[in-house]
Order: structure tokens, then sequence, then C-alpha cells
């Protein structure tokens, strides 16, 4: 399978890591990690899609192997999305089916509004579209640990002290039931953890953890948007994915004619967690997309 690796230079400064994967004449598919500060590894799974049509993955600004550059004041909305469309031009990808995962569906949602050129399709896998939503959600789900989990989680909370070792632990707990419930962690998503660990974009967008957010993207919320997303549309979640099946509705109920699969088996990576599968669900959605006419 013909594989490219190069750098993307950013016009304001910084390099981009991008990896194109695949040959085929179909539509090329352009991923969104999520984070924000993941980097690309964790989606590999996806590269096997790569038979049919050409597989861009990349590192946002700030993980992985971009650049990371120690300026917390570019770590806003704002920068992802022109570097999305640095990232199109500088791969020349005039025709495109857009895949974020995560808050790389935020991205996507924020990107689509804009009215791009050239976007085949869209896919949100384990998103949302109000972070006051998820908010919600995630208090509800955390309602639901064993009492002494609640109860390490909200003394440490109230001190401040994220990175004690029972805190953690207590966190862990709650990743491993709405986060990736698989029994070993897949090399793939260790090196995303590892690109999390005390990540600066993270810290600035989202908060300490997936249970506090305190970023700047606390308030984001585009529901009374979703109305404007008019190509193609597929929504995943999986049935115990902390961006839950609830965020997905809202999704689903905004964006007209979208489609909406739950994977009954997994959590926030059902790309992970049910492959097989999921590959199936996605391949399928690009192919039907192919035929219609791209706006």
């Amino acid at each position: 399978m013909h594989s490219e690796e190069g750098y993307i230079h950013l016009q304001n400064g910084g390099r981009l890591w991008y990896r194109r994967l695949g040959s085929g004449t179909a539509v090329p598919l352009l991923t969104l990690h999520g984070g924000p500060g993941s980097g690309y590894d964790y989606l590999e799974p996806l590269e096997k899609l790569a038979k049919d049509r050409p597989v861009i993955l990349y590192d946002q600004l700030g993980c992985g192997k971009s650049d990371r550059p120690d300026d917390r004041s570019l770590w806003r909305l704002g920068h992802f999305l022109r570097e999305l469309v640095e990232v199109r031009s500088a791969l020349g990808l005039q025709e495109v089916h857009l895949f974020g995962q995560s808050w790389g569906g935020m991205l996507a949602i924020e990107y689509m509004l804009t009215q791009p050129q050239g976007v085949a399709s869209l896919i949100l896998a384990d998103s949302c579209a109000s972070m006051p939503q998820l908010k919600k959600e995630i208090k509800r789900l955390r309602s639901q640990l064993p009492e002494k989990i609640i109860a390490t989680l909200e003394h440490f909370e109230a001190t401040g002290d994220f990175r004690n070792p029972e805190y953690r632990e207590a966190v862990g707990q709650f990743y491993k039931r709405h986060v990736c419930r698989l029994s070993a962690m897949p090399d793939c998503l260790r090196r995303s953890a590892e690109n999390l660990r005390n990540n600066p974009v993270y810290q600035t967008m989202n908060g300490p953890n997936e249970l506090v957010i305190t970023g700047n993207l606390k308030e984001w919320d585009r529901t009374d948007q979703l109305a404007k997303l008019s190509v193609p549309t597929l929504i995943l979640a999986g049935r115990y994915d902390e961006i839950t099946p609830a965020c997905s509705e809202t999704l689903h109920q905004g964006i007209a004619d979208s489609q909406i699969v739950i994977f009954e088996e997994s959590s926030h990576l059902p790309h992970i967690e049910e492959e097989e599968k999921y590959l199936h669900v996605v391949s399928g959605f690009l192919s039907q997309a192919d035929s219609k006419p791209v706006p």
C-alpha cells in the first residue's frame, strides 16, 4: 500500500506531521483526532479503510510528531480551524470525506459551519454539539460510580490535587467504564495516552481530565446551528461512551437526514473496541456517499 509521510509548514509558524495511505481513486478520508492533544496514533485502525481511497491522518500542533510550541495562547479553537484549512490546501485535498472523533468532531462541526467546498460527507464519532450537555452527562455517569470512588474524586477535586496517585486511580475507574472497556490497552492507544500526559493543549482547552472540564471549550455549544450542516452525515458512538448516546442523539436530531449507529459493546473508542464492525459501517457509509455529488 502506498504510504507518504511528511510535514506541513503552517503560515504562522510550526510544522504539522501527516501520513497519507493508499492510492485508490475514491474520495479521500481526512481524519481529525481528539484530545485536544491526543495525536493521530489511536486512530490507526482507520488506516485499514485505505484499500479504496487515500486516508490522511495528521497530528495537530502541540502533540505527537508535530511541533510543540510553548505558547498557550495558541490553544484556541480558531487556531485549529485555520490549521485544518491549511492542511487541505497543502495536501491538495479538493474533495474529502471528513472524519472527526471526540474533540475532532467538534472541530469538524465548527469547520462545516464555515460552508467549505468539496466536503463529500461528515462522520462525527463519539462527539457532541454542546459542552454544557456533555458536562451534565459526565456528571450523571460519575454519579453511578461506587460511593468510595465518588468520595475519592470529590476529596481531591476540592483541594485541586489532580496528580495524586489515589485520585488518578479513581479517575481510571471512570475511564475503564466510559473511555475504553478493553482489558488490555492497544499500543496505538497507549501512545495517544502518552501524548496527553501533562499536555498543555489538553489542559488549556479541556482541563485536568475528562471529569473536570475547566478549559476554554467549556461553554462551546453549536446545538442551535446544526441545521446548517447539509452534507451526508454519519454519527457514531458507543453505548457506554463518556460522550453519551444522548449527545449523539442531539446531533442526529439537529442534522437533517443524518444516520446514527450505536455500538453496543463499546465506550468512547468503538473503532478500537469493535473494530471489525466499525470499519464495515464506516466503509459502507463512505461508499454510499461516494455516489452522490460533492457540494
